[in-house]
């Protein structure tokens, strides 16, 4: 069957099981696994068929939907706050994997920029930077503390301030989003190079070392959420360019709440890298080597796990539940 002929054969099915799903009007438990099987049917052809098509997406989005709906009414109550860590983000992250990606390779190309240019124009960094951040940078080198900037201030002023402004930098960087993904883009070119010219200065002087076992500190969650909340923004501006079969108002919303889904997800993070700042890195020059390194790797690790590697396992999970409830 050729692909236009199956997704007009079924196509009205595929619209009142987005009712289902997302309509006001709760089906019986039982009609919604009912009709749960038939898309999984339909996703299952399309795979085997159309292994390119974008209904795969489509259809895939619809049977996750329909599964977290149909086993939340379980445990609701109990349950909602844990599924939507466990299960519901890391779907969404997994059917838009692809963003994520984007976000990675535009925010690499923009650090790569950064440094570069800190490496051709001795006047770039202080361009980027400031003369009075370059100039403290500078006499800190001297003293021979290259991130005693992260001492100043309280504990708490610096996790609260910090924290406050990375969540409205994240916050902006999916809002821009719906400037077709323009603004987003611009957001990690500012953060890019400027994260570029800043490591390539501490390069320059000898010193890159001891500001990577500082700063990265809580760099790693910090700069690793800021790319997921641009892959969010993306997200949000390809839910306008392309809204597949959907109307574009209708994609725009589900691209709102799936964005803000992963947004909120990144908050977590944020928090964490704003108080390892805030307390941690401080005391990074007194740390020895092996704890400021086994920092950085564990909040890496623990980031990295859960939005590059565990969307993967509950997709995973999610395709042997279809293999078993469609035989």
């Amino acid at each position: 069957m050729r692909e236009v002929a199956f997704i007009k054969q079924n196509k009205q099915k595929w619209l009142e099981f987005e009712t289902a799903i997302f309509g006001k009007t709760l089906k019986n438990p039982d009609e919604l696994a009912t009709l749960y099987v038939h898309l999984v049917n339909d996703l299952s052809y399309a795979q085997t068929y159309y292994p390119k098509s974008k209904v795969i997406l489509y259809l895939n989005n619809l049977a996750a939907k329909a599964f977290q709906k149909i086993y939340k009414t379980k445990r609701q109550d109990t349950n909602r706050f844990v599924q939507f860590w466990k299960t519901e983000v890391p779907l969404i992250v997994y059917n838009y994997r692809r963003y994520v990606l984007y976000a990675f390779l535009v925010f690499g190309v923009f650090v790569a920029i950064g440094a570069l240019s800190a490496a051709f124009d001795d006047s770039f960094v202080r361009l980027i930077l400031g003369d009075h951040y370059v100039n403290m940078s500078l006499e800190n080198i001297e003293a021979g503390d290259p991130v005693a900037v992260y001492k100043s201030g309280s504990n708490w002023g610096s996790f609260i301030g910090i924290t406050l402004n990375n969540l409205y930098v994240g916050i902006l960087c999916f809002i821009f989003g719906a400037l077709l993904g323009l603004g987003t883009g611009y957001l990690l070119l500012n953060n890019g190079i400027m994260l570029g010219a800043f490591q390539y200065f501490f390069y320059k002087h000898g010193v890159i070392w001891e500001s990577m076992r500082g700063i990265w500190i809580h760099g790693a969650m910090e700069i690793f959420a800021i790319v997921i909340e641009g892959a969010a923004g993306f997200m949000l501006g390809a839910s306008i360019l392309f809204p597949r079969t959907f109307s574009r108002m209708a994609s725009f919303k589900i691209g709102v709440k799936d964005g803000v889904k992963i947004l909120i997800s990144t908050f977590p993070f944020t928090i964490a890298a704003g108080f390892l700042e805030g307390y941690v890195t401080r005391y990074s020059n007194i740390m020895p080597n092996w704890l400021s390194v086994g920092i950085i790797l564990i909040t890496l690790s623990i980031i990295s796990y859960y939005y590059l590697i565990y969307p993967h396992i509950v997709n995973k999970k999610l395709n042997q539940h279809y293999a078993i409830t469609s035989n």
